[in-house]
């Protein structure tokens, strides 16, 4: 028999098949979607490959599969394969996301192992213990405690009964006690302790939604939701009861969350209802072990609910009855690299593939989401709109009063803090209610420039101004890492005007301090959460704590619920609005939105002061009052005149390498290429540019940018003009990516 494997690389030129024999003693294993080692080419080493179709008979002279290592579903494989197609890019970095985490690597020695741990137990029975070879209590102690608690580690046992190790050890040369090294689960969620999370009694409206989705169900068709609720209006409810069903009728359910900050509350209340044993967890920030076993979990079952980011779409879940998609008009859904694929669009087709309801939650949806909920026609994929338009406790939205910072600066005002917002954040503090202050910029200053000449501090490997944080008195780079010291005299002019301009949350957090000395503060961005767990520390320690001021970035903003916040101030609510973006207006009015959710979600009344110098902003104006309604109406006109998503995809191809002048050519040439080959198909292909931050980490970076409906045609077209350039080898020296409806402009 004769199996088609794809190789396991990047190169594009081996994206395709080769035929290997299979070994009769591996006829019956091997299956499609099995993980093999061949032996390729030259190469005196073996590469890994995916089998990915099997057959009687080949035309070539073969070698054979070396060895097996891992089976995935056949399913799988097919999903991979559509995935390339798509997303454009290799098969191989498609099923790679597939598998077992901790056993991609080539190298045998370097796989991830089982975690053991020791345990003991008696070794002989209790009238086989001679009492007079015990020598003292110590050693009486440790065998009558063993005796009655087999099957614990050294150091509890070491722990709970006073005894040393040396006095163990003793009893294992005597004979009298053995340890044996047996297999444990690395569970992230083994010292996680939560309350009982009962079941809430639903209003009519979360009623109605769960009723809708039930009859999907029970009708074993693929149908799509929008759960579209205001901030607080009991939208995580629906999903449990909802997964409690389809539990009850013996089968799995996928919740996808944006971000690793919304998994630790997530978690708090999903375990407080099922239980941390019908509970999975994948995301970036468990060890490669933990990810490993729980991937594991998943495979043989013992899970039935996995809760993860973007990745834990690709589980190996088996019997599968829901996907929930939390927050679904988060960015973080798409990837930013190969493969670049919207794990909204992988939900989407393995809902279909089962017949089975895939709901997508937001209080600010996705302005392509909600106008797929308009569609009359059915072809176009309409979702299903399930709404909840009051907060599940009858709380009030929050009062929002928008401040113009240009009329603050008017009455000599040149602090951070608007006159409103000083005075109701000293009020939070005496009444000993918690604030947020929102930023959606980490760092101390933006920039450093000199104000004699105008020359900005840059990275020297990346076109991009450096960012000053004030902590590590360090200038860094958010793009490539790089670090230097900062300077007080210009290295361009010589003068001594350096000025620090812009403001970022270090330095909202030394204001804070200055203002409110009193005050308990905490911040949450990227620079405090790189360790494990600090998230979720930082989170409890606000809540638990009762820390006045919480300063932070995006990540304080999506999902969490804190009883005591009754204040949000958003200290410069531009920082979004002013992006080279087609979606600035949509994003701007999402996290003011999102983050406006936070204040007064209990009984105590919330107040939100969003600081501006653009007053007039229809996107900041309507997140006053949470009118989403309004604001899509608006912005989708807007989309509608301009010819932006969802009236059309934009396509972007950009390069990437050392040599610019050959970056250049290479672009010249594709963008003839694309634009010949796609002028049938009503495909507007723009002239190659360089990138709006056109060199990072030393390589210089150009795009093309296309605009028009991308259909499987259009895709076969692409991938068939790619595959000429790389079959050229005029691209050798140069990385090409093409993401469809990117997050950035590249």
């Amino acid at each position: 028999m004769i199996a088609e494997v794809i190789i396991d690389s990047r190169a594009k030129k081996l994206n395709r098949k080769f035929d290997y024999k299979i070994p009769e003693k591996l006829e019956d294993i091997i299956t499609i979607g099995s993980r093999v080692l061949v032996p390729f080419a030259n190469f005196k080493t073996l590469e890994q490959g995916y089998v990915i179709k099997i057959k009687q008979n080949t035309e070539f002279e073969v070698k054979e599969i070396a060895g097996l290592e891992e089976n995935l579903s056949e399913e799988k494989i097919k999903l991979a394969r559509w995935m390339a197609r798509k997303y454009f890019c290799n098969v191989s970095e498609c099923i790679k996301l597939m598998l077992t985490p901790g056993t991609k690597s080539k190298d045998i020695e370097k796989r991830l192992q089982d975690k053991k741990i020791n345990f003991v137990y008696m070794g002989v029975s209790e009238n086989d213990i001679d009492i007079n070879s015990l020598r003292g209590e110590k050693q009486k102690k440790a065998i009558e405690f063993i005796m009655k608690n087999q099957g614990l580690t050294i150091p509890e046992i070491m722990n709970f009964s006073g005894v040393s190790r040396e006095t163990i050890n003793s009893l294992v040369k005597k004979g009298y006690i053995e340890i044996k090294q047996e297999k444990v689960n690395r569970n992230p969620l083994s010292l996680k302790k939560s309350n009982e999370n009962k079941k809430l009694k639903l209003t009519e409206e979360q009623e109605l939604a769960i009723e809708k989705v039930e009859n999907s169900i029970e009708e074993k068709k693929f149908k799509e939701f929008l759960l579209y609720g205001v901030t607080g209006s009991g939208k995580t409810e629906v999903y449990m009861q909802l997964i409690e069903k389809v539990i009850k009728n013996g089968k799995s359910a996928i919740l996808l969350v944006p971000e690793i900050s919304l998994t630790p509350q997530m978690l708090d209340r999903f375990i407080g209802r099922f239980g941390k044993d019908k509970i999975a967890v994948l995301h970036s920030k468990l060890s490669i072990g933990e990810r490993h076993d729980e991937w594991i979990r998943i495979k043989e079952e013992k899970s039935k609910i996995v809760i993860g980011a973007r990745s834990a779409i690709f589980a190996p879940v088996k019997n599968l009855g829901i996907i929930i998609i939390d927050e679904e008009h988060d960015s973080s859904y798409k990837s930013e690299s190969s493969p670049r694929y919207n794990a909204k669009e992988i939900a989407e087709k393995i809902c279909k593939e089962n017949n089975i309801p895939l709901i997508l939650g937001s209080a600010t949806p996705d302005i392509n989401t909600f106008y797929r909920t308009n569609l009359e026609n059915i072809d176009d994929r309409k979702i299903t709109l399930l709404k909840l338009t009051k907060r599940a406790n009858n709380s009030s939205l929050p009062k929002v009063k928008i401040v113009d910072l240009k009329k603050e600066l008017a009455i000599g005002n040149k602090t951070m803090f608007s006159t409103l917002l000083h005075k109701l954040i000293e009020e939070n503090l005496k009444n000993k209610h918690q604030t947020i202050l929102f930023l959606n910029r980490r760092g101390y200053s933006t920039f450093i420039m000199c104000r004699e000449c105008g020359y900005t501090m840059k990275c020297p490997n990346c076109n991009i101004s450096l960012t000053y944080h004030s902590f590590q008195n360090k200038l860094k780079c958010h793009y490539c890492g790089h670090e230097e010291n900062p300077v007080n005299i210009c290295p361009n002019c010589g003068s001594t005007k350096i000025r620090y301009f812009g403001t970022g949350t270090q330095k909202i957090e030394e204001e804070v301090k200055k203002e409110f000395p009193e005050a308990s503060i905490i911040r949450m961005d990227v620079d405090t959460v790189s360790k494990k767990n600090s998230h979720e520390e930082i989170l409890n320690k606000f809540k638990k704590e009762n820390i006045d001021i919480l300063i932070g970035t995006q990540m304080v903003v999506k999902g969490h619920h804190f009883p005591n916040v009754t204040l949000v101030g958003v200290i410069e609510a531009d920082s979004s609005l002013n992006i080279d973006d087609f979606r600035a207006n949509e994003r701007t009015f999402q996290i003011l939105t999102q983050v406006a959710g936070r204040a007064g979600r209990e009984q105590l009344p919330g107040k939100v002061v969003v600081q501006t110098y653009n007053p007039n902003s229809f996107a900041i104006e309507l997140s006053k009052g949470q009118n989403y309604d309004l604001f899509y109406k608006t912005e989708i006109e807007l989309r509608k005149q301009l010819n932006y998503p969802p009236f059309c995809d934009i396509i972007v191809v950009g390069f990437s390498g050392r040599d610019n002048n050959e970056i250049s050519k290479l672009s010249t040439y594709v963008y003839k290429l694309l634009k010949t080959n796609l002028e049938n198909y009503n495909i507007k292909v723009f002239m190659p540019m360089p990138a709006p931050i056109d060199k990072i980490k030393n390589r210089y970076r150009w795009r093309i940018v296309a605009k028009g409906k991308v259909t499987s045609e259009v895709n076969i077209v692409i991938n068939k003009c790619l595959q000429k350039v790389y079959n050229s080898g005029i691209s050798k020296n140069t990385n090409i990516i093409i993401d469809v409806n990117p997050n950035t402009m590249y």
